[in-house]
């Protein structure tokens, strides 16, 4: 059952005093290092902010549970080491995998529609959910083969029923439910960002309660994972996702047309311009400075940035030179990374105060999601991370991004506890973000 840490009123304000006013931070000297070994120039620069006070809403678990989800009992049900059957169509990768229960990927399939999509700036959803109806079929019969598997072999099926895009989300349960009418398996709808937040626990030996930062194309969450299916929200973006941001300013710099960023994705094409761009090259940008919380934003980012590209435009006369277009997109990286780790400095200091991190197990900070795969960030992260006592885990790329593995693996987890089944398939449906 989700639980969730509630306050009322008056309780809260009783609650900020024990968090105390905080000292002024500097950014970290060795972000600050690792930012300017990016740069020509060798000077560095600080950004020094305080927070005066802290401030996190604790009354809003990640997702609700569902009517209909139940637990049950699996001491009879089936072999102690399940295996499952997972099936993700979200957003524009149509992915099926069977995993164990030790985290063993038997079996797997992708079908990426990215060198479809690259063409557009960005996910073209009825095309998305059309390609998802041409290869669901042939993925999960490659997923079950490659494993050695017929579809009875598996003890559950687990498909992803939100968040994400509507035609897209449809076409993964609709042939979910043809797998169930067919098999009789048990069922268990996945929470798409859930999966994300596990996956770590497939690679890693992680104990709850950690810290997970999932950043993604759709999404931008911060959230203290506390079981397999308890999430205590820390913080969302309040507008739009930094993945789509990424994508914007791809666009906006018309990146796809350059021989360096030839068929690549929007996020990818300003990670490898940011490689030979100055992040220092442009002012930092401090984003929600007056807001006391853990909430993100990435609407005035972007804007500011479609300003910065409107003027270096009009100031070199039309096309931008390939070096300013780089230094662009290097500074945009780096303001999307002080804009996230500001925030999870703010939630590393906040579990401390409240004591929701226990002293006697190993801090850990989990980052996952499409944007994850972004290096610059993993790294500047990892930085972060580390001045506060915390180790960062992060899945390998392939596992950051849409893929059937993931949600396999949230099943297993779910099937072990005995928790998350629906029982009623039929009257199962999806929810887009």
């Amino acid at each position: 059952m989700y639980r969730s840490l509630k306050l009322s009123k008056l309780k809260y304000r009783r609650f900020l005093p024990q968090i105390g006013i905080l000292t002024p931070f500097n950014w970290p000297d060795t972000i600050n290092q690792y930012v300017s070994s990016f740069s020509a120039i060798k000077t560095r620069r600080q950004a020094s902010k305080r927070l005066s006070n802290l401030n996190v809403a604790l009354s809003s678990p990640l997702w609700a549970i569902k009517e209909g989800c139940c637990c049950r009992d699996l001491s009879s049900a089936g072999p102690k080491q399940p295996v499952v059957l997972g099936i993700e169509t979200s957003c524009d990768d149509t992915g099926a995998a069977v995993v164990n229960a030790d985290g063993e990927i038997l079996g797997e399939d992708l079908n990426s529609q990215t060198d479809f999509h690259v063409q557009f700036g960005g996910i073209y959803p009825n095309k998305a959910g059309e390609l998802h109806s041409k290869h669901i079929s042939s993925v999960v019969d490659n997923a079950l083969s490659r494993a050695g598997f017929m579809l009875n072999d598996v003890d559950a099926i687990a498909t992803t029923v939100m968040p994400g895009l509507a035609p897209c989300l449809g076409v993964g349960l609709d042939y979910t439910k043809q797998l169930l009418r067919i098999s009789r398996k048990p069922f268990i709808p996945i929470h798409h960002m859930e999966a994300h937040a596990l996956t770590a626990r497939m690679l890693t030996e992680i104990s709850f309660p950690f810290l997970v930062l999932l950043v993604s194309g759709g999404n931008c969450l911060l959230a203290l994972a506390r079981d397999v299916d308890d999430f205590l929200l820390l913080g969302k973006s309040l507008d739009k996702a930094p993945g789509d941001a990424y994508d914007k300013i791809a666009r906006r710099l018309n990146l796809k047309d350059l021989a360096a960023c030839e068929d690549m994705c929007g996020g990818r094409a300003v990670e490898v311009m940011a490689l030979s761009g100055d992040p220092l090259a442009f002012p930092l940008h401090h984003v929600m400075s007056q807001k006391i919380s853990c909430d993100f934003s990435f609407s005035g980012l972007q804007t500011s940035f479609m300003e910065l590209i409107q003027r270096e435009e009009k100031r070199h006369s039309g096309a931008l030179p390939e070096q300013i277009t780089a230094d662009i997109c290097a500074s945009f990286q780096y303001n999307i990374l002080h804009h996230l780790v500001k925030r999870v400095r703010r939630a590393f200091l906040f579990c401390e105060k409240a004591g929701l991190m226990p002293e006697n197990i190993v801090k850990t900070l989990v980052v996952s999601g499409g944007v994850a795969s972004n290096q610059f960030l993993r790294n500047g992260m990892s930085i972060a991370s580390g001045v506060h006592g915390y180790q960062m885990v992060c899945p390998p790329p392939h596992l950051c991004t849409d893929n059937g593995i993931m949600i396999a693996w949230n099943g297993v987890e779910k099937y072990k506890v005995g928790r998350g089944f629906v029982e009623d398939f039929e009257s199962v449906i999806y929810e887009y973000k």
